[in-house]
């Protein structure tokens, strides 16, 4: 019975937070019929401000840890980041009604990182005076970046797929098959064209862009004073007026997802503890080639358990705007959040069984 009221108390309070509750408050607003909108060019604006102030805070972490220790770590959160993205597509996308770019975007969010489960993480670990590295904070950006450039070349790919993959029928009935009606065998060189083209694009498009030139900021200038003073105050507001607008938006495509939400409910029930898992084996192996601590390693399966309800919102948004909102902010600050937040005990126990404090 505690166990039920603790599951019940951290999901009504999952739907207090910002994130999620701006996100209804969208949706009611839509269901109203109000008309209440947020001129384009000022959304947009809205985004490259966000992206900047994560890109920069990201950017700032890294400059500041150690980077001789941070190599291996780092290079293990990326891949779990990947890792999480291509699991999403072989479970999530291949869920009969779930659409390629919907769950792309989704698994991309629970690839990505929840600033906020990490600090719950590290406040259990302090209470439990748990040592752990002081540089864990700027693995997420090599994990939240990783997983969110992955899904939206994934989405794009797939999207460039379909519309190339048309097929032609000879005159005797026969399919001239092969990728966008070309002949059989060229198919790899227009597939290596058409992914390097996807990964240019994905990289000049403004969302990525905003984010890796904060982080470029962040590691090699001194954006510290302009950080504090003017990002750093905007950005809870200005994220709650795009949570906003992606309810709006969410509300407008809701009946997409009544025949599959029961694969999204799946997904955020049990993909955080999967990740996580896979973020403690990653861990591990760091711990055996590195000596990362035992508290680093409870932290990497946080981080790989949690999906992101900041930076990733934002991102997805401006380099997929016809994902569903609905889908993956739903998905992951509804779901996976509460599930993330609430598996933290049994990393803290795999870790005090295979690793010991």
């Amino acid at each position: 019975m505690d166990t039920l009221v603790t599951i019940l108390g951290t999901v009504i309070d999952q739907f207090q937070k910002p994130t999620l509750a701006f996100l209804i408050g969208g949706m009611l607003l839509a269901a109203l019929g109000s008309k209440f909108e947020i001129p384009e060019p000022v959304y947009k604006f809205i985004v490259i401000l966000l992206l900047l102030k994560v890109g920069i805070g990201a950017g700032m972490s890294v400059r500041e840890a150690n980077l001789t220790e941070l190599l291996v770590p780092a290079i293990g959160a990326a891949a779990v980041g990947i890792a999480i993205v291509f699991l999403g597509r072989a479970t999530l996308v291949r869920w009969r009604g779930v659409s390629q770019i919907d769950g792309l975007a989704t698994a991309g969010l629970f690839g990505a990182v929840s600033a906020s489960t990490l600090a719950a993480g590290m406040a259990m670990l302090d209470d439990g005076a748990i040592p752990y590295e002081g540089f864990i904070g700027a693995l997420y950006p090599f994990m939240d970046i990783a997983a969110l450039v992955t899904a939206i070349v994934m989405a794009k790919l797939s999207a460039a797929r379909k519309a190339a993959a048309t097929v032609s029928i000879n005159a005797d009935g026969t399919v001239a098959g092969g990728f966008g009606g070309t002949p059989t065998g060229t198919e790899p060189a227009i597939e290596t064209g058409l992914l390097r083209g996807i990964l240019v694009d994905t990289f000049r498009s403004p969302a990525i862009s905003a984010l890796l030139v904060g982080l470029a900021l962040g590691i090699f200038a001194e954006p510290g004073a302009v950080y504090q003073s003017f990002y750093e105050p905007l950005f809870r507001g200005l994220l709650s007026i795009l949570m906003l607008i992606m309810g709006m938006e969410a509300w407008a495509r809701f009946s997409e997802l009544r025949k599959v939400a029961h694969a999204y409910i799946l997904y955020g029930l049990a993909a955080p503890v999967i990740h996580g898992l896979i973020g403690f084996g990653v861990g591990y192996v760091a711990h055996q080639l590195t000596g990362f601590s035992a508290g680093g390693v409870v932290l990497l399966s946080i981080m790989a358990a949690s999906s992101s309800d900041i930076s990733g919102p934002p991102t997805l948004r401006g380099a997929l705007p016809e994902a569903n909102p609905s889908a993956y902010v739903g998905t992951s600050t509804g779901i996976g959040t509460p599930v993330a937040i609430l598996s933290i005990p049994m990393f803290i126990a795999l870790a005090d069984v295979f690793i010991g404090w």
